[in-house]
């Protein structure tokens, strides 16, 4: 992707707002704000306005990668940020460094047993596998939060940087994400996250039919569709993406006061491919 891009023409920039709409708007920030709860330490993506007011919540933003290796799944901490405008169109370079871990603590006690944390990963599989538990565990990591069981995220070993484009046309967003300066060894699958608020969105709806709405769209559940919709309710406001090949296409929604609120539709791909591209397209 880098190579058909001359980024001599890119200017760094710490933050920047765009204005879609009179109603909606793009931020990027080159730090982690918003940082809200549980992933505050934790790079986010495009963030949504509505009206002038930031809807992500818990949300990582659009356009958010993930690294999964063998042994430990890899979140961005950090990142460097570059914007140019050409005419009406804009785009944003974010790099992305991979150079942190999630662990699960107690209090002030992290958990770093690979017993508690295979716990963890097996309540995470239950949740996918059997989706008449799901609501049941959702309030459990609910009370345990309350009772001091938090996620964090620790600095570790860097494994390298994806770099993220993302141009934006009207109410379209273009991501290109380019894996070529990840740490190829031991990597699994890489994630593009698009996600933005549970407490402002809550209906799903796609190109079968299927409307869901609030708990009823899951946690972590696959697509089948060729396209997707997130929306608030009567889809006044709302985000689409398109089933593609070579990716697994999943939606998502968990919300619970003061640690939980993020809805999103997220890609799993095939780190082999080397780069993924996808369309956003915002409507209302």
């Amino acid at each position: 992707m880098s190579a058909n891009i001359d980024f001599s023409s890119f200017l760094a920039a710490s933050h920047q707002t765009f204005r879609l709409s009179d109603t909606l708007a793009l931020r990027v920030n080159s730090n982690a704000n918003p940082q809200n709860m549980k992933i505050a330490a934790l790079q986010k993506g495009l963030i949504l306005l509505c009206n002038g007011t930031e809807v992500i919540g818990e949300g990582t933003g659009f356009g958010v990668p993930i690294a999964k290796y063998g042994d430990e799944t890899f979140f961005s901490g950090s990142s460097s940020l570059f914007i140019r405008k050409q005419g009406n169109t804009v785009e944003i370079r974010k790099e992305f460094l991979m150079d942190l871990v999630a662990r699960d603590g107690f209090k002030n006690l992290r958990i770093e047993n690979s017993r508690v944390r295979r716990l963890f990963d097996f309540i995470s599989r239950l949740c996918q596998e059997h989706k008449r538990f799901a609501q049941g565990i959702l309030i459990t990591k609910g009370v345990l939060f309350k009772f001091g069981v938090k996620s964090t995220f620790i600095r570790s070993a860097c494994k390298g940087k994806v770099i993220a484009s993302y141009i934006l046309d009207r109410k379209r967003i273009l991501v290109k994400l380019s894996f070529d300066q990840l740490e190829q060894n031991n990597l699994v699958k890489v994630f593009a996250l698009n996600e933005q608020g549970a407490h402002f969105f809550n209906t799903y709806s796609d190109s079968k039919g299927l409307i869901l709405l609030n708990e009823e769209i899951g946690i972590w559940d696959n697509i089948v569709a060729q396209s997707a919709n997130i929306a608030t309710e009567q889809n006044k406001i709302g985000f689409r993406l398109k089933h593609l090949e070579g990716s697994v296409l999943r939606r998502g929604r968990e919300m619970q006061p003061g640690s939980l609120d993020w809805i999103g539709l997220d890609y799993e791909i095939n780190p082999n491919l080397g780069h993924f591209e996808y369309e956003i397209e915002l409507f209302g």
